[in-house]
């Protein structure tokens, strides 16, 4: 089994969450998480928004020296080892708008998962 965590932008939570449902994943886990990135949170959470504007926005308008949070949403879910591949392709087709700040995805071993209600473990605890 693995445990996908993905960060992205806030307002594509839906369309992210419609994607897992309609490809048969409708068991996710959401955290509202602050980061930042190469980008340096340069921008703040207009550009977020609009990454756009990072490239618009002139010195004035923000100060680069300062160290800037963005908001993002993060996301998980634990799936069997066959099916990391379309999971991924699930989370990109929902999120990559080809600017900064689309996101990252983690893909991480998980030596066990039990349900507490059941005691069940393994597979069975996740389906």
């Amino acid at each position: 089994m693995k445990e996908i965590m993905m960060m992205i932008r806030r307002h594509q939570v839906p369309a992210t969450k419609k994607a897992f449902e309609d490809a048969g994943f409708p068991a996710l886990t959401i955290q509202s998480v602050e980061g930042r990135g190469k980008q340096g949170g340069i921008g703040g959470w207009a550009a977020e928004v609009d990454p756009e504007l990072n490239a618009v926005m002139g010195s004035g308008y923000r100060d680069e020296s300062a160290f800037h949070w963005i908001p993002k949403r993060l996301l998980t879910i634990v799936v069997q080892d066959d099916q990391v591949d379309e999971v991924v392709e699930v989370i990109i087709k929902a999120n990559q708008t080809g600017h900064m700040g689309d996101g990252k995805i983690f893909v991480c071993p998980l030596k066990e998962v039990v349900r507490v209600r059941t005691g069940e473990v393994g597979k069975e605890a996740v389906v």
